[in-house]
């Protein structure tokens, strides 16, 4: 760990952006919400109604003409200059509203792709797909998850890509393929395989970037989350048969894959991580105001049961949940992503449950109107929940914790 003096506090420059984004988010951002999503079901599920683009691009038009935009390249000259401590506060306030993120421009899977486009990519990726992003002009997708092996273990990515004079062939399938929906979704980033059983395992994979409108994808269904399909974001099936990409669209060079995707998933876990803290605060907010204001039994919900204990470990909970992300943002920072690798898993594994159970209690204090459309708490409990397999599952997560624990008491590797 880094001697540097840890600073996990509020910035002079980052309480002036949050409160902007804070005001907007309850402002502007909500009230538009539940338009937005009644428009869903109106028409084609997976186009964009006049009103919702409307809604949406008038909500980023704004935020850019604020300058509230791009918070999440903590790195880059191109952003504020903010650490991912700073960034921290900002997702949190995004992740009290649906459109929140993608309203900053700080949406997943976009962040995370254009981290790799700006890191890894040519000048001619970066300007065909790397400027429209940071525009929000288009979306993007992420395609790694396969069907038919555990791809919680990336080693198992099985999709074929072969080198053919100067392009690469590409074929196979791949699931859970977040945003691929979005008809604006126009460039996907995806793990392949390029080496043979005779390679290191960690060197058998690579990462090549698939214009949408390439000949020989098609999408075969929209994966269902609790029954929902999420449209029109979606979590896609595509199959890729014979898919053709330039030779030039490969990143980095054959066997580099699990290199990127390392400095990929990182930030995206902890952004996710980030966002679920808003989510929660959220809850904890609605479940006060029921409280108070609604009686049974001759007294306010407040006052019944365990009412009280309720609240209280909300509150202590939420508390734990964002010092403990913000030690992982803080390690981040320091610039060693091994010795940061750990704290993403623990706050990976901890936001998303703390979340998810203060936004249960939330919808057991509203009864019946907690997991009906006339609050946000059924639609939020659904995508945390989801959020637990999301960049990996909890266990997967718990056994590279518990891992890094237990070398500190053995010097036999664990297998």
């Amino acid at each position: 760990m880094s001697d540097a003096a840890m600073d996990l506090g509020v910035s002079e420059k980052v309480a002036e952006l949050r409160a902007k984004i804070a005001d907007m988010v309850e402002n502007e951002i909500l009230p538009l919400e539940e338009e937005y999503l009644a428009e869903v079901d109106k028409g084609d599920r997976w186009e964009y109604t006049p009103r919702m683009t409307e809604i949406l691009e008038s909500l980023k038009a704004e935020a850019k003409k604020r300058g509230l935009w791009n918070f999440w390249l903590t790195d880059s000259e191109r952003g504020y200059g903010l650490s991912t401590v700073e960034y921290a506060y900002l997702a949190e306030e995004m992740g009290k509203a649906h459109l929140g993120a993608e309203t900053f421009n700080c949406s997943a899977p976009d962040t995370g792709n254009m981290e790799v486009f700006e890191r890894y990519g040519t000048p001619a990726l970066k300007e065909r797909w790397l400027k429209p992003l940071l525009e929000g002009e288009i979306r993007s997708a992420y395609v790694m998850t396969e069907p038919d092996v555990a791809s919680s273990d990336a080693t198992n990515i099985n999709m074929s890509c072969v080198r053919d004079g100067d392009e690469y062939v590409l074929n196979g399938e791949k699931h859970w393929i977040s945003g691929a929906g979005d008809p604006r979704c126009k460039v996907y980033i995806v793990m392949v395989r390029t080496g043979d059983d005779d390679t290191p395992k960690h060197q058998r994979h690579s990462q090549i970037i698939v214009p949408a409108d390439t000949q020989g994808i098609e999408i075969l269904r929209a994966m269902q989350v609790f029954s929902m399909d999420d449209a029109p974001h979606g979590h896609m099936h595509m199959k890729f048969t014979d898919a053709r990409v330039p030779a030039e669209n490969l990143l980095l060079g054959e066997g580099r894959g699990f290199e990127i995707s390392q400095g990929r998933l990182g930030p995206g876990r902890i952004h996710h991580c980030m966002r679920a803290i808003g989510q929660a605060e959220l809850a904890l907010s609605l479940m006060c105001k029921r409280s108070i204001n609604r009686e049974a039994f001759g007294k306010p919900l407040a006052q019944l049961g365990a009412n009280f204990d309720t609240i209280a470990d909300a509150r202590m909970a939420i508390e734990q949940a964002r010092l403990l992300c913000l030690k992982a943002a803080w390690m981040m920072d320091q610039g060693d992503p091994r010795a940061a690798a750990p704290w993403i898993s623990q706050i990976k594994v901890v936001a998303p449950l703390i979340a998810l159970k203060v936004t249960d209690d939330a919808m057991q204090m509203h009864g019946g109107v907690g997991i009906s459309q006339d609050t946000p708490l059924a639609r939020q409990w659904m995508h945390l929940r989801t959020l637990r397999f999301a960049d990996g599952p909890d266990a997967v997560h718990r056994r590279q914790v518990a891992r890094q624990e237990l070398k500190k008491h053995t010097q036999q590797k664990m297998a």
